[in-house]
């Protein structure tokens, strides 16, 4: 079992990262293999819309997209992470979210299997957002529904924690990091 983290927080540490790393280590300790990508360190650049990967389902474009790419493929269970930026993912996530209109022009232009084979892959979204308002999460919640869906990734766990804004601030919820750890542990069963 492989389990690949994606950190869309651009603040390692953070609120949405720390509960990334709890949910990691929990499928860690069931066993499962675990790689972490920070987003915010890599050059992905925007997705310019030429539409060349309707052909070719591969992006023209060179940069550390080609190893995010790469690591997905090779998942089998995926945690996406992020803090709630303006209701939505932050904008590491999102660029690298768009970047992925290759595998949707493999999935719905050349129907062939988006990360290159059939087998069943599970997703996981972990965020947090300083807001208490009760919708704050549905902007990224249909983000994140949308990219699993386009990966033939089962939306399976989410954890959403409202009210945690400061750096650290989720330190001092020992229920939720359990929570994260749980879930993590329960992502990589098979």
């Amino acid at each position: 079992m492989r389990v690949l983290g994606l950190s869309g927080s651009p603040r390692l540490g953070g609120n949405s990262d720390t509960l990334l790393h709890e949910a990691i280590r929990g499928a860690k300790d069931k066993g499962a293999e675990t790689h972490v990508i920070y987003l915010s360190d890599l050059d992905i650049g925007h997705c310019p819309a030429c539409d060349d990967c309707f052909y070719t389902g591969e992006c023209r474009y060179r940069d550390d997209m080609d190893e995010v790419i790469s690591q997905m493929e090779k998942a089998d269970r995926i945690i996406v992470s992020s803090p709630i930026h303006f209701m939505g993912v932050s904008s590491q996530l999102k660029v690298m979210i768009d970047r992925c209109q290759s595998l949707w022009a493999r999935k719905y232009k050349l129907k062939t299997p988006p990360l290159g084979d059939d087998r069943e892959r599970k997703g996981m979204f972990v965020a947090a957002g300083g807001m208490k308002n009760g919708d704050v999460f549905e902007g990224a919640r249909a983000t994140m529904r949308a990219f699993f869906a386009v990966l033939n990734v089962k939306y399976t766990y989410e954890l959403l924690i409202s009210g945690v804004d400061n750096l650290g601030a989720i330190q001092t919820q020992s229920d939720t990091l359990k929570k994260a750890y749980e879930l993590g542990q329960m992502l990589a069963e098979k």
